[in-house]
């Protein structure tokens, strides 16, 4: 029989789990270890659980005796997509779709019953006992969007007889501990997930921080990448709503995707703009300038390869963009009204960089660069005149950046 002194020792375990914000995948691969522990025979358990995420739909984490966790994503379904045939034939999805509380199935005896193909695999294994479990709970992130949610977990062991009673209750007082620790930890992920998709990784890292009055920030060095796309305006008159806000998405993903993957911080979508920066910090200027001007290199070569696609329609747009680069001190932090903010960044350096971007078309470049810049890639800068910008005394000598071997 099970010691109950264990089970209330596991639980307080998951008490201090949910206050700990612990990962979800390591708690739940941590439970299993700690209920085998104290006599429940556990040897699978697969836990899932739907998130709120631009990305990712559901989530799930794998465990079997004697392996590590195994934490999984799974992305949104695409429109007209079928749905994976193993998930259409599972238990789970069985559980889900006709909401039940609970289902069990034995593998061994007389009474194995095997509906569903996963049965038949599992006894193939060696497993004797299958049970899936259902807790529900509410969180107001996702309750609008997809109705009840919650966790569901399947259990299988592989002991002889499949499992006790005594195992049976000792599972169903402890899944709601973990779904109470899980919830905490869930809308805390959920809760950084919103924060840094609409503010960025650095400013939604901030304000979860505690910057969030109004004025709150700091002053910076920076590299600010700001990018606009050309003729938008009659674009959007040409394509029609639905289809030039896949267009938009199409352009913001090769160039805001660009910033991301060089390490940059996109700070905000302005209009059809991206304004983003690259710190300076432990790289120094020469690194957050190489970073810029690869972010810049890889977007143009993401616009080729959009303007060059395979089957590209002929009436289908041209996608042009114009690219600056500068650098200064910015004030990074909270503007707005205390009741409506968002955390950016403001200086002469950004109003600088919204000039320099909008006389690409005029001395026909793509990439244009103020001299700070320019001085860190010579072999490709080339002079472009000197512009009056606003903010500055003295007329600017600009660069343009001339293209680079293409990146794979």
């Amino acid at each position: 029989m099970i010691d109950m002194a264990d089970i209330d020792a596991v639980e307080g375990w998951l008490v201090n789990q949910a206050l700990m914000s612990a990962r979800v995948p390591d708690m739940f691969g941590d439970l299993c270890i700690r209920l085998r522990e104290t006599g429940v025979e556990i040897d699978r358990a697969l836990l899932a659980w739907t998130t709120l995420h631009p990305l990712f739909d559901a989530e799930t984490a794998f465990w079997k005796t004697g392996e590590a966790v195994q934490h999984a994503r799974f992305e949104h379904a695409r429109e007209g997509e079928e749905e994976n045939e193993v998930w259409l034939s599972s238990p789970m999805r069985a559980v889900q779709l006709e909401r039940l509380p609970r289902l069990r199935r034995y593998l061994e005896g007389a009474n194995a019953e095997f509906d569903f193909p996963l049965c038949a695999e599992l006894c193939a294994e060696g497993y004797t006992d299958y049970f899936v479990l259902v807790t529900n709970f509410q969180m107001p992130a996702l309750q609008e969007m997809r109705g009840q949610t919650g966790i569901m977990i399947s259990w299988a062991t592989k002991q002889s007889g499949g499992f006790r009673e005594d195992q049976i209750q000792a599972i169903e007082y402890i899944q709601p501990r973990l779904a109470l620790a899980a919830k905490a930890n869930l809308e805390s992920e959920i809760a950084r997930t919103i924060a840094e998709t609409y503010l960025g990784r650095s400013a939604g890292t901030r304000v979860l921080n505690g910057q969030i009055r109004h004025g709150d920030g700091e002053k910076i060095n920076a590299v600010i990448f700001y990018c606009d796309m050309r003729n938008s305006t009659r674009i959007a008159e040409a394509l029609g709503p639905d289809p030039y806000l896949r267009w938009l998405n199409g352009y913001f993903s090769a160039t805001a995707g660009a910033v991301m993957a060089e390490g940059g911080e996109v700070l905000d979508f302005i209009g059809d703009a991206v304004l983003a920066v690259f710190p300076i910090g432990e790289t120094g200027l020469q690194g957050a300038v190489q970073h810029a001007i690869a972010a810049a290199d890889k977007s143009l070569q993401n616009v080729e390869r959009i303007n060059t696609q395979p089957g590209k329609a002929a009436s289908q747009p041209v996608l042009e963009i114009g690219i600056a680069l500068s650098v200064g001190e910015v004030m990074f932090g909270n503007i707005g009204v205390p009741e409506r903010m968002t955390f950016s960044v403001i200086g002469q350096t950004v109003h600088a960089a919204a000039r320099i971007e909008t006389l690409t078309k005029a001395v026909q470049k793509h990439t244009l660069m103020t001299g700070e810049i320019a001085q860190f890639v010579p072999e490709r800068a080339e002079a472009a005149g000197d512009f009056e910008l606003n903010g500055f005394e003295e007329p600017e000598p600009l660069f343009a950046l001339r293209p680079a071997a293409k990146v794979k």
